[in-house]
């Protein structure tokens, strides 16, 4: 009789089973991870996902792209204001101001990683991105992602055409225009040189590498309500270098993003500023010998060069999610920082490893003596002897907004038709007139989500 019970019951088991019932089981926590990295990308990401589910039974993360940095942004926050926002949100750089200042939109990393006894310190990562992504106090309210920096690139077959020796100076911009000039006599290529993201790179950099203030309040790591001070003796002289370079037809304009990217693979420009991360597309579709420089420096600034800015995006645990799901969180928090996932996540994306564990690893494996000049950024974050108030970054409202008029008013000097004095001074006022609303924003009481 027992027996036939036994029989009967498995056979139930069976049958629930073929009908695709489940079985109780303790369920697995689902982390949903909204992110902005499309193609290659996005599958890199996708690998990175699949190796933490495989990792572990507890949790799953399900990431889901969302477009473009801004659209990811606002799609995450206007989720959450109906409380239906994902674990973990991917925000670029400029819109940390957004994040910090809203503190109903998010909880703190380090609290996140302290729900799942996570221990993971600031120190783990390079200074200039860990300092970013931090509070006050130097807790990370963020884990850093994916990292870049602004280089120099340039064409070294057009160098040898114009006489130049590969290993030609170019530490100072004054370095850079001497060679500018000789390949322009040369009729060396079409273009002499561009750039990409002219607000980041030519302003926003320039200043850190110089630490000079972009806007007061320590560049608004200590308050909403800082303004716009980027009007410097250094921006009018360094817009001015350029604007006379547009004169002499030695830089040529190429758009707002990284339209000049294309320049420089194709030939048509010998040098390119652009973003460490550009590496990868111009290794695989420029059909001639290029190298890799620091961004050059004015040398009679004391202490220069600093350390330029950070690029990229962190990952933030939004608010009002429950106790399992923020351990499940931290988990993942906790996987990506692993010195081996950095190294594995900058080696196959061209992001810079973000840690100096990260950055040997990727040494010893021989990385970079197969990738001449991907180590380039890396030493303008590390070894830059950590930075200042000014060179950590700048984390004011509004802050796409902002660079887009200053690119505006940029190109009014590339056309002539502004000074560029008149133009940083108009930037700036412009700007601080986003500044005083996101202040005025941010003091409204806001629907807040509970933490549970």
């Amino acid at each position: 009789m027992k027996a036939i019970k036994a029989r009967t019951l498995l056979g139930l088991v069976i049958a629930f089973a073929a009908l695709g019932f489940a079985l109780p089981a303790h369920a697995v926590v689902e982390i949903q991870f909204w992110h902005a990295m499309d193609g290659a990308l996005g599958k890199k990401v996708d690998l990175l996902v699949e190796k933490f589910n495989a990792s572990q039974s507890k949790y799953r993360v399900v990431a889901t792209y969302k477009g473009s940095y801004d659209e990811t942004l606002a799609l995450g926050i206007a989720a959450q204001l109906q409380g239906k926002a994902p674990n973990i949100l991917q925000v670029y750089e400029v819109g940390t101001a957004s994040m910090t200042n809203a503190r109903n939109l998010y909880k703190p990393a380090y609290q996140v990683l302290a729900t799942a006894g996570e221990r993971l310190s600031p120190k783990a990562f390079v200074a200039p991105v860990a300092s970013y992504f931090s509070d006050r106090k130097g807790k990370l309210l963020a884990l850093p992602f994916n990292t870049s920096t602004p280089v120099l690139y340039y064409n070294e077959d057009a160098f040898a055409k114009a006489g130049l020796s590969p290993d030609a100076p170019l530490r100072t911009w004054y370095d850079l225009q001497a060679a500018a000039l000789k390949l322009y006599a040369a009729q060396a290529t079409p273009c002499v040189i561009t750039t990409t993201w002219p607000g980041w790179i030519m302003l926003e950099n320039v200043l850190a590498q110089h630490n000079e203030q972009f806007a007061t309040r320590n560049n608004g790591f200590d308050g909403p309500d800082a303004e716009l001070s980027f009007n410097t003796m250094l921006a009018m002289r360094h817009v001015a270098l350029l604007s006379s370079w547009v004169k002499a037809k030695l830089f040529v304009y190429s758009g707002r993003r990284d339209e000049g990217e294309k320049r420089f693979i194709s030939g048509e420009c010998a040098i390119l500023t652009s973003s460490s991360a550009s590496y990868s597309k111009i290794h695989r579709g420029a059909r001639f010998r290029f190298a890799v420089a620091p961004l050059p420096y004015y040398d009679d600034f004391k202490g220069a060069p600093y350390n330029t800015l950070m690029g990229g995006a962190g990952l933030w645990a939004m608010a009002g999610k429950t106790s399992t799901e923020y351990r499940g969180v931290a988990k993942f928090f906790a996987f990506l920082a692993e010195p081996e996932i950095q190294a594995e996540w900058a080696q196959d994306t061209g992001y810079l490893p973000i840690s100096q564990a990260a950055y040997e690893i990727t040494r010893e494996q021989g990385f970079y003596d197969r990738n001449p000049g991907t180590d380039v950024g890396v030493k303008q974050l590390i070894f830059s002897g950590g930075p200042t108030k000014l060179s950590r970054g700048i984390r004011v409202g509004n802050h796409a907004f902002i660079r887009a008029i200053l690119d505006e008013e940029l190109e009014a000097v590339w056309l002539g038709t502004k000074l560029p004095k008149t133009a940083l001074d108009e930037a700036v006022e412009r700007g601080n007139e986003l500044l005083q609303r996101f202040a005025t924003s941010m003091k409204k009481p806001a629907r807040r989500s509970a933490q549970k």
